[in-house]
């Protein structure tokens, strides 16, 4: 499938990228024999990135991911991008916030043990810590580099503010940030913030999270270890609405011969300051629906279709580390 340069890095990645969360049980339980199968077919189909994070399931994640390309990892490295991230912490109460020195450090030990790997091509701060300068977790990473543990240096669900603070210790090379056709807010700054510093974008949640796969409707429901049993984006009224728009959107769909999976996936991939799109799959198909979206190209009477069906809508949450399940 078509590649492309990760904004400054020196790094080829597929147009689409192989998510992981859920392979660390956050949206509930999974087959791991599936899960195995789908991303040995999401290679046979040229996808090249791999994201994951040490908070999905604490080493969960990351292991069934090695197991899944351990036979590309020891033999043809150089072929593979890993990317994950760092920065949470897991306590008794839940998630916190830790880009502190040590925890990052510590972060990096456990996941290239879990990933069985001598080296991770894309390390990300995965949420901003408020309670630890930012100066400290960028020359903390910069360190990391220096000592070959690390490759690039990316943050994730960074603003510009943060963004800019992080780069007068060391560059911002990658931005991993929320972005679909229900939460379009990075837009206004953020994505124009990347591009005018050649920062790589690879961006999480293009399907809404399952809102936008053309899988629910008004009787889905969400077990109790799901985070989207909780959000209000996925309750009631609010949820009723989005499912609304994303039938308006299976017409245009229709009509040009792709899902509304598809035509999310493609929309996200239009905007120019976006390199890559995140896509979780748990079958086969799935990645081949991804693929094909990568290909799919919007023109500009399709997206102001789209433009003018999103006008309006209601404020999409997404989910944040204090947000989750306790497990």
């Amino acid at each position: 499938m078509e590649t492309v340069t990760l904004g400054m890095t020196d790094m080829k990645v597929s147009r689409i990228a192989y998510g992981a969360w859920e392979l660390g049980g956050e949206c509930g339980s999974f087959d791991e024999s599936g899960a195995i199968a789908t991303i040995r077919h999401a290679r046979e189909r040229g996808i090249t990135f791999f994201d994951t994070a040490q908070a999905y399931g604490f080493g969960a994640s990351e292991m069934l991911l090695a197991r899944a390309l351990r036979d590309d990892l020891d033999r043809r490295r150089e072929e593979i991008v890993i990317a994950t991230k760092g920065g949470l912490r897991r306590t008794g109460s839940g998630l916190v916030r830790d880009s502190s020195r040590f925890w990052l450090r510590q972060g990096v030990t456990e996941s290239l043990r879990a990933l069985d790997v001598e080296y991770i091509d894309l390390y990300q701060v995965h949420w901003p810590d408020p309670n630890v300068a930012l100066s400290e977790t960028a020359d903390a990473l910069d360190e990391l580099v220096g000592e070959g543990k690390i490759r690039h240096v990316g943050v994730s669900n960074f603003d510009v503010a943060e963004m800019s603070e992080f780069a007068r210790t060391r560059p911002v090379e990658t931005l991993q940030p929320p972005y679909s056709l229900f939460r379009r807010d990075i837009e206004a700054d953020v994505l124009p913030y990347a591009r005018t510093h050649d920062l790589g974008v690879l961006v999480y949640g293009p399907l809404a999270h399952g809102l936008l796969s053309g899988t629910m409707d008004e009787g889905t429901t969400f077990a109790p270890d799901d985070w989207r049993s909780t959000n209000p984006s996925f309750q009631g009224e609010t949820f009723r609405h989005n499912l609304d728009k994303v039938r308006e959107l299976q017409g245009i769909a229709q009509e040009l011969g792709c899902s509304v999976a598809q035509l999310a996936t493609a929309w996200a991939l239009t905007n120019p300051a976006v390199h890559v799109a995140i896509v979780g799959a748990q079958r086969p198909r799935h990645v081949d629906e991804a693929v094909t979206a990568s290909e799919l190209h919007l023109g500009n009477e399709a997206l102001t279709r789209i433009d003018r069906i999103m006008a309006g809508t209601t404020a999409f949450t997404g989910p944040t580390p204090d947000r989750m399940p306790t497990r």
